[in-house]
């Protein structure tokens, strides 16, 4: 590679390489290569990536999903249900009618809800789990107090209940039976629910403090509101680590133009701020909740001839979702810790069997293997007292495969056909 040059001394002698044109050549290119890596390396370190979110992911979190013009949409809602609708005959669509039967406890429990509560009370779900007694529940978008009054019966004396609605007219129903039926009904020594006059977007302004509540109820609601993103935050705020947002609301099969975002019966009649699936999941993850997981679905079937022109192909569903908190353990996917649980029987109402979701249900006295997720979910929450889990994430054994065979009837998003998402874990 070197040329060799023989030089000659007077006391000695020694040989010394020069480098050829061609080796200088490569030796100035090497230089020149590393001193521009370092430069990009160094320009790179200096900035900072700024991800850009999705432009429908974007308009929900600037609360731009149904206008510009937040006041007038909770307006329109205020009017709809505060004076347009005297009773849920009124309604053009079973948005607010489509629920399959709830659980026998609940059951039991909307029998003694007085009658003008149930009149005036518009849901799609059921948003209330049993074997709640004792926690602190939320509901938000109470209306005239339903489901409030039947989780008060749920909780027991020791628990609380408390609502929040923006509409005067439906929180004026809810207040008017609450101490008789809490003394008289439920033979309470004083009341154990109440009601607050506010904003699911800032319970911050209601006066619901960080970590205060167990277990979040709403029943299709949080498709009227505005500022949805927000809803969700609040709500993972309030809710103390081991608590539960389980919620029924509208969802679609795509996302929708702003023609049927605007429209003020489409509002009213829940189908309008109604989510896309995926999305929802996403604004989930987003400030929390990051394995949403889906517990019903039901198809919601549009009569009104002219609603139906609106809305085209659409496709919208009454889901019931579950979103837990268990901060720092619940991941976005779906991992193998070699975790078992088991379900001891106690849940009221469940004494066979245990339906975590759509595609996990626990049979009494049975073990089951888990992703690291589920195990955080009936081991680390509210439902603790009722399962046993066998294991810890000591060892990692890869990617769980949490996709079981989903209930019959239950379409899936990715089917083409429209329907319902789950989450991590579908």
């Amino acid at each position: 590679m070197f040329r060799t040059v023989q030089a000659q001394h007077p006391r000695t002698s020694y040989q010394t390489h020069i480098p050829t044109h061609r080796q200088r050549a490569i030796h100035f290119i090497a230089v020149t290569k590393h001193r521009s890596i370092s430069h990009i390396l160094t320009a790179s370190a200096s900035m900072t990536a700024t991800p850009v979110e999705p432009d429908a992911i974007a308009e929900l979190t600037a609360a731009k999903q149904l206008g510009s013009n937040q006041a007038a949409v909770k307006e329109t809602v205020r009017e709809y249900y505060g004076e347009t609708l005297k009773s849920s005959g009124d309604l053009r669509t079973s948005a607010c009618t489509a629920c399959k039967a709830p659980a026998p406890a609940v059951r039991a429990a909307l029998g003694s809800v007085p009658a003008e509560v149930k009149e005036k009370f518009y849901g799609c779900g059921n948003p209330i789990p049993t074997g709640i007694d004792g926690l602190r529940v939320l509901d938000l978008g109470c209306g005239s107090g339903r489901d409030c009054y039947v989780a008060a019966k749920l909780v027991g004396e020791t628990g609380t209940v408390t609502g929040v609605d923006m509409t005067p007219a439906q929180l004026e129903v809810a207040r008017s039976h609450c101490s008789s039926y809490c003394r008289d009904t439920l033979g309470y020594s004083r009341p154990n629910m109440n009601f607050i006059q506010g904003e699911i977007e800032y319970l911050d302004r209601a006066g619901i403090a960080d970590e205060s509540v167990d277990l979040i109820i709403s029943n299709c609601v949080i498709n009227l509101s505005p500022d949805k993103a927000r809803v969700l935050s609040e709500a993972y705020r309030v809710l103390a680590p081991g608590g539960e947002m389980h919620f029924s609301d509208v969802y679609c099969d795509r996302r929708l133009p702003t023609s049927v975002r605007t429209h003020p019966v489409l509002l009213g009649e829940c189908l309008a701020g109604a989510l896309y699936v995926n999305d929802f999941i996403r604004l989930c993850r987003k400030v929390g909740f990051t394995d949403p997981r889906q517990l019903e679905c039901e198809e919601i079937m549009v009569h009104d001839l002219e609603l139906k022109d609106l809305i085209g192909e659409a496709r919208f569903y009454s889901i019931t979702y579950r979103l837990f908190k268990v901060p720092g353990q619940i991941e976005d996917l779906c991992e193998d810790y070699g975790q078992v649980a088991l379900y001891k029987g106690t849940v009221p109402g469940c004494p066979h069997a245990y339906d975590l979701d759509d595609h996990h249900r626990f049979v009494t006295n049975k073990p089951m293997l888990v992703c690291g997720n589920t195990a955080s979910m009936v081991g680390e929450t509210w439902l603790k007292p009722h399962f046993t889990v066998i294991g810890d994430r000591a060892v990692h054994f890869g990617q769980f495969d949490c996709g079981g065979p989903k209930a019959s009837g239950t379409p899936t998003a990715s089917a083409g056909t429209g329907g319902c998402a789950g989450g991590a874990c579908c």
